[in-house]
């Protein structure tokens, strides 16, 4: 979990689980319940090129955990997770548990891997912006006269580092991951799950009228070296949705991510730098409702 930009979100006294709080990120905050346990709290903040704001997104936390859990559960038959099942409200302080509830998850504590496994099956976002400037991911090589937004000729795999607080993630090749994580094998493992997890995920988002573009996961070790899929799964903050009945290549199809909101900051001209421009409501109301719809179609439940 990267770290955030700058603390924006308040203290509150009832959302004070009684924990020692062991890092803050942009969107989670995480607290020691033991040697091996960790409590997620996913805040209602969002952020955008790597900056938090000041304005929050109601029930975006609860949002990501429901939506989190969701895939942990379809995909643990490919990997283990770090979800786990008992129950830790008797661990909290009583007066937090209406701000927790629903958007908290109780973990195994973990070593995070130096890396996070990116899986493109379309040609969108960062990608896409370096290959009109005519450059490729690291170790790869894309053919000539794609357009935005079209498919792939296959899944890529095209892992980025985990940069210090406020810098902006890189890509880097596979022998770049090899050396960072210091074991081949698990390097190729960590592929292979990232790759296993996308085409699993794509083919039932398809059966919901989505496409799922892109999506980056994060794993992490034990003590014994063992691997785990951490950190969030599959939510419209790591994942870029497309709806399929709107998408057409050659153009940047409507998204359920934070794409709305990059644009409209990019529109307003601000530097991508602290501090950020104050978010309207509209704008509010506008991405609240995008990463509502993705859980709506993609969990068959009703919004919070």
């Amino acid at each position: 979990m990267k770290g955030a930009t700058e603390k924006t979100e308040p203290d509150r006294p009832d959302a004070d689980p009684g924990l020692p709080r062991v890092a803050q990120g942009k969107v989670r905050d995480l607290y020691r319940v033991d040697a091996e346990r960790l409590l997620i709290v996913a805040s209602d903040r969002i952020s955008a090129f790597d900056v938090v704001f000041r304005e929050l997104i109601p029930d975006k936390g609860r949002l990501l955990t429901a939506l989190s859990g969701f895939w942990f559960a379809r995909t643990e038959p490919l990997i283990r997770n770090h979800r786990l099942a008992d129950d830790w409200s008797p661990l909290v302080r009583p007066e937090a548990l209406p701000y927790l509830r629903g958007r908290s998850m109780l973990v195994r504590r973990l070593k995070p891997l130096p890396l996070e496994a990116v899986v493109r099956g379309y040609l969108a976002g960062s990608a896409w912006q370096a290959y009109r400037k005519g450059e490729n991911p690291p170790g790869l090589q894309l053919p000539g006269g794609l357009r935005e937004a079209d498919p792939l000729p296959e899944l890529l795999y095209t892992p980025t580092s985990k940069s210090p607080m406020g810098e902006h993630d890189q890509p880097i090749s596979f022998d770049e991951t090899v050396r960072r994580i210091g074991n081949g094998d698990l390097a190729a493992r960590l592929r292979e799950w990232a790759l296993a997890i996308f085409r699993e995920a794509s083919r039932y988002a398809e059966s919901r009228g989505l496409i799922i573009a892109d999506a980056k996961f994060e794993f992490g070790v034990d003590s014994a070296g063992t691997p785990y899929l951490i950190d969030e799964l599959l939510t419209p903050d790591s994942t870029r949705y497309w709806p399929r009945d709107q998408y057409r290549p050659g153009s940047s199809p409507p998204s359920f991510d934070k794409q709305f909101l990059r644009q409209w900051l990019e529109a307003t001209g601000w530097n991508k730098q602290p501090p950020p421009p104050a978010l309207p409501p509209d704008v509010l109301a506008a991405t609240r409702q995008r990463y509502t719809e993705a859980y709506t179609r993609l969990t068959g439940e009703k919004s919070f």
